[in-house]
């Protein structure tokens, strides 16, 4: 079956289909839908009730996979073969997360490079791309299951703080389950989007997303001006949540039951299995105490008790973080609390009274804390996707560009000024300069695609900007400027900055690209890497080459008279060896050569440059 064509910019589609909406999740991940009868957001549970899949993965010795909940059952038993919060990992070099390794019971590879990493089970490699897929084909089994038919499109949720390399892996991860990825979508957002705040055009807030789950703690600060969401600051701790408050629970147990009692775990060799039920009882007595004020319970038939005021003098530590995050997200941003018109709560751990109080005092303002905190990104994200059916028109939609876009530079290679990926609207912009004494004119060259060379990218437009009065090479100020709007439209703009010279050109960059051709060149651009890698450098030592023979040339011509036979003689040598090395196409011997040609030509450009100076300042005093 073939691929139903898509508007990348607008995401309008040719055909109607349900696209569901993930919220792909450190701990727990789960999927949305907006029920077609009632146009409301709803997550899509099983028999069972239950909406959240822990995002969990185990493999057996044959290499089966089991996730969710029947994984989260093997976390103590077989902790080597169940993967838990790979989120943290998505995008990662080894590098990023060695300090993090003694987190995660399973074995995060180091490869001695900065390749991304890989987690080790049995005698198989996976990288986290792959584990998140098992997540994500869950996920799709689970909503084809309930919904009765196909799902092979998707929006999915990120955190605000994800970088270019997460983002993409996350976009992957979806591709690898059969997923269509239309769009990905920061957590913060889809949020927001889930209360209906940004879904009117003509709407202008400063927002608030306090996101406090069971390991991470997020606060982002949003603007939303027409329907456009920007995100001002975010702050957090990734190792801050619900299992911290249960550890310090589990803490206040064991030393209630005296120092020294092994009963409940305190001594150099825990036990695990009563570990796990330790940590069991506290999650239980803390979502107890959200409507009590006592709980009691027992493990291992030893009592156990914890009062609500004495679990909030435990937690307030952390709560005063959060708070702390707040504040510096605030700062960051440049706001007073009494800036901003909404708080949006989000995450399990948000349910906590305390949490909330702490939040409303902060922001002095009531809390949106309607929803279901567990399930309010998804729900967003089903609303985001709801709209990339075409069943809400009201708006404006945003989205990525779906290839980087650049300008041609010296000896044809591509210039990146937007990577794919890039958040739209957007803009950027680069300076750049001439390499010819006297340049009036440069011609912009603008491509489109991942290659280095722009001769394998796809040209967009191209326009010459005129009128740059003559200089030496090198000294004008160019800066190019590319600024894609919300409808995709990208404008490119070329200013000489010393003379004020411009020229400018609007360009659609998607247009006449199918999904197909986008998925072909960025396969190419994967494919090709390592030759491209290599043509990008010989391209830019042949240009650094003729650079310095184009500079020693000129040198010569202007400055014979002040040189040596030998000098002349060895200088017109070494330029033949260097044009001999260029022919050869030896990246390595043309940068040995260039070093050789300068390192000669040194002394004596010293030489000539002394003594010229000295020619000018004669008669001249110097104050």
């Amino acid at each position: 079956m073939g691929k139903i064509a898509i508007n990348i910019v607008t995401g309008s589609l040719q055909q109607e289909e349900t696209i569901v909406g993930i919220d792909l999740g450190t701990t727990n991940s789960l999927i949305a839908i907006v029920r077609n009868d009632t146009h409301q957001p709803i997550a899509l549970k099983e028999t069972d009730g239950l909406a959240l899949v822990p995002s969990i993965v185990h493999f057996d010795e044959y290499g089966n996979t089991t996730v969710g909940n029947p994984a989260k059952e093997l976390l103590i038993a077989q902790p080597e073969r169940t993967i838990y919060s790979v989120k943290r990992l998505m995008g990662k070099s080894y590098k990023d997360v060695s300090g993090d390794t003694g987190f995660f019971a399973y074995n995060v590879i180091d490869d001695g490079t900065d390749a991304l990493v890989k987690v080790q089970v049995g005698d198989k490699f996976y990288s986290p791309i792959e584990l998140s897929s098992y997540i994500l084909k869950e996920l799709k089994k689970r909503a084809e299951h309930i919904l009765k038919t196909g799902i092979t499109k998707a929006v999915i949720t990120v955190p605000a703080y994800f970088n270019d390399a997460q983002r993409q892996a996350t976009r992957d991860a979806g591709r690898l389950a059969g997923l269509d990825v239309l769009r990905i979508i920061n957590e913060p957002t889809a949020a927001s989007l889930a209360y209906g705040i940004g879904t009117k055009s003509n709407e202008e807030k400063t927002i608030a997303v306090y996101d406090l789950g069971g390991g991470t703690f997020d606060i982002s600060i949003l603007t939303i001006s027409n329907g456009i969401f920007e995100v001002l600051a975010t702050n957090g701790d990734t190792y801050l949540g619900g299992d911290d408050m249960d550890n310090l629970i589990v803490r206040f147990w064991q030393e209630d039951t005296g120092e020294g009692n092994t009963d409940l775990g305190i001594g150099s060799s825990p036990d695990k299995t009563l570990m796990q039920q330790l940590r069991l009882t506290a999650e239980e007595a803390k979502k107890h105490l959200t409507n009590n004020d006592v709980f009691d319970g027992a493990i291992n038939g030893i009592p156990v008790r914890i009062t609500r005021r004495q679990f909030d003098d435990l937690v307030q530590p952390l709560v005063n973080r959060t708070i702390d995050a707040c504040r510096n997200a605030l700062k960051d941003a440049g706001l007073k609390p009494e800036q901003i018109s909404e708080v949006v709560m989000v995450g399990g751990s948000t349910r906590v009274p305390l949490v909330k109080d702490s939040v409303r005092n902060f922001f002095g303002r009531p809390l949106h804390d309607e929803l279901n905190p567990d399930e309010v990104v998804a729900l967003g994200a089903a609303v985001q996707a709801d709209i990339l059916a075409g069943n809400n028109t009201e708006m404006l939609l945003l989205d990525v560009t779906p290839l980087s876009l650049g300008i041609e530079t010296m000896g044809g290679l591509m210039d990146v000024l937007m990577p794919r990926n890039s958040k739209i609207p957007s803009k950027v912009g680069r300076q750049y300069t001439t390499h010819k004494d006297g340049q009036s004119c440069m011609r912009i060259s603008v491509y489109q695609g991942e290659r280095d060379l722009v001769q394998d990218n796809r040209k967009l437009a191209e326009f010459n900007l005129t009128g740059i009065p003559g200089m030496p090479a090198g000294l004008p100020k160019v800066e190019v400027t590319f600024m894609i709007d919300a409808d995709g439209i990208l404008k490119v703009s070329a200013t000489e900055l010393r003379s004020g010279v411009a020229q400018s050109i609007d360009v659609k960059p998607q247009y006449g690209l199918t999904d197909e051709e986008v998925e072909k060149m960025l396969l190419d651009s994967l494919t090709h890497a390592k030759d491209d890698i290599k043509i990008r450098a010989l391209v830019e030592a042949h240009t650094e080459a003729q650079q310095m023979l184009d500079t020693t040339e000129k040198f010569l011509n202007k400055y014979r008279a002040m040189l040596t036979e030998d000098e002349l003689a060895t200088t017109a040598e070494r330029m033949t060896i260097l044009r001999e090395a260029m022919d050869a196409k030896d990246k390595d011997r043309i940068q040995h050569e260039t070093e050789i040609l300068n390192d000669i030509s040194r002394p004596y450009a010293e030489r000539v440059m002394d003594a010229a100076l000295k020619d000018a300042m004669k008669g001249k005093k110097v104050i």
